[in-house]
């Protein structure tokens, strides 16, 4: 009888803040400099240079830790972490090991047999290294220091998931409370949220955790669930085996779909932690935690409970909608101007889904104003422009956040309601479609679309569709 087995899995999630500036200097933290342009002497490790921490840092770690209902340590502080690698420029990290900031968190996780509590086992503080670029051709690797001193949290959660969906459940529910608050994009594609994974089996009914790896290198949601399954069935066959699985650090291949060992995981004891000399201890005063405290903003759990008492819009767009920041406060802001909240929805939940997967968008890269979109919906709702123009016009809101109104009057795109003018058309495109005028006589209605569509396309869709239908049942009558 073959032993069913059960995968335990934790997670260390590393978060790049959003500060303009670095931890311990006043580098800019902005993506995408040319190499070792991001630098100066405390950040590339210089004998002689002093760290000073930056305040902002502080306050988003501690929201955060507020934010997954963690205890905040008011007075905390920070270690050097030992150790030598190409892209560590002082041989050395400082981050938080016997006092972090944040300890005994949680966040709950909707997964397919109800509501389950991930534990968080601390917060901490950091640097972050710097980035090696290995080049094939030269036969060399390359080193970038902008990226060093990048200031980082690391949540670490408790071995409390079970599965891949757990997983992705988890950190999609972290990534939207890091977001709302604004301390980091969460951007796994540019590095701003990294996500390790920590990963044992044991016989299902026990309660004795086996040996765990850690598996690296995984920037996509997508690439995490793969690791998981990959890293679950390796273990599990080579306990069938008869063999032991051996605690150590994995990088995952995603193309190949495959991890190989990188080095032997390391201890505490490895890195030989002491007491940061060069910075003093944090302390988090009563009243700086007050005002953080007072500073958070509304979260998305808290946004669907308010968004189904105060809107009248479904459960899936209220879902939908807040999954982004930035959509949900276009859609508040929108609302706040024009008060038809369901028609603000349609308007994201259609057009604008369908203008940002066709141009590959994400939602935090949307640039229309809510004004503009407000004033589309009353020019529509007045019956100035018909549903047809007002997607076009929509367009140009969306690539250019142009002003509905003046596009509209330059463009001449206001719906014609003229009947005189109307009846004129109508009676040309029956003249001009006789067989389709025999067939809506003799009973069948799809002649009449037709004739609509030839109508609306001889007044260059400016026309009430409507009123042409009114108007062509009574020219045929």
């Amino acid at each position: 009888m073959s032993i069913q087995y059960e995968t335990v899995i934790g997670l260390e999630v590393h978060v790049e803040l959003a500060t303009k500036t670095k931890i311990f200097c006043g580098c800019s933290t902005a993506f995408g400099g040319a190499p070792n342009t991001h630098t100066c002497p405390v950040c590339t490790g210089m004998p002689g240079s002093l760290p000073v921490l930056n305040r902002q840092v502080v306050e988003y770690a501690a929201a955060v830790g507020l934010a997954t209902n963690c205890t905040i340590n008011q007075h905390c502080k920070f270690d050097r972490k030992n150790y030598f690698y190409p892209d560590n420029p002082q041989n050395y990290q400082i981050s938080q090991l016997y006092e972090p900031i944040c300890r005994n968190g949680y966040i709950e996780i909707d997964t397919a047999s109800g509501t389950k509590k991930i534990g968080i086992h601390e917060i901490h503080m950091e640097e972050d290294a710097g980035k090696l670029i290995h080049d094939e051709w030269e036969d060399c690797s390359l080193v970038d220091f902008n990226r060093s001193g990048v200031p980082l949290i690391e949540i670490v959660s408790e071995p409390d998931m079970r599965n891949a969906e757990e997983v992705i459940a988890y950190l999609d529910k972290l990534r939207l409370i890091i977001q709302y608050l604004g301390a980091s994009d969460c951007k796994l594609q540019e590095g701003s949220m990294r996500a390790d994974v920590n990963l044992s089996v044991r016989p299902a009914g026990s309660d004795v955790l086996g040996t765990r790896t850690e598996m690296k290198n995984l920037n996509s949601f997508k690439a995490i669930a793969r690791a998981i399954e990959g890293e679950r069935e390796r273990q599990i066959e080579l306990l069938s085996m008869g063999r032991t699985v051996t605690q150590e650090t994995r990088r995952w291949d995603d193309n190949k779909e495959a991890s190989y060992a990188m080095r032997s995981k390391e201890d505490a004891q490895d890195y030989r932690y002491f007491p940061e000399p060069d910075l003093v201890p944090v302390v988090i005063s009563d009243e700086w935690l007050a005002s953080i405290k007072a500073r958070q903003p509304e979260l998305r759990t808290q946004k669907l409970i308010r968004y189904k008492k105060e809107f009248d819009i479904p459960d899936y767009d209220a879902n939908i909608i807040t999954s982004a920041k930035r959509m949900a406060d276009i859609f508040e802001a929108t609302t706040a101007i024009c008060g038809k909240p369901k028609k603000v929805s349609n308007w994201l939940m259609v057009e604008t889904m369908r203008l940002m997967k066709e141009h590959e968008m994400e939602a935090d890269e949307l640039t229309f104003s809510p004004e503009n979109l407000a004033k589309l919906i009353q020019l529509t709702d007045e019956g100035t422009i018909n549903s047809s123009v007002a997607k076009e016009v929509f367009t140009k809101i969306f690539l250019e956040n142009t002003d509905p109104e003046q596009y509209v009057e330059e463009q001449g795109l206001k719906t014609v309601s003229d009947e005189g003018a109307l009846k004129e058309v109508i009676r040309k495109v029956i003249t001009d479609h006789p067989q389709s005028v025999a067939d809506y006589r003799s009973g069948k209605e799809k002649a009449l679309g037709f004739l609509v569509g030839q109508t609306m396309k001889a007044m260059k869709g400016k026309a009430d569709p409507q009123a042409v239908n009114q108007i062509l049942k009574g020219e045929l009558a």
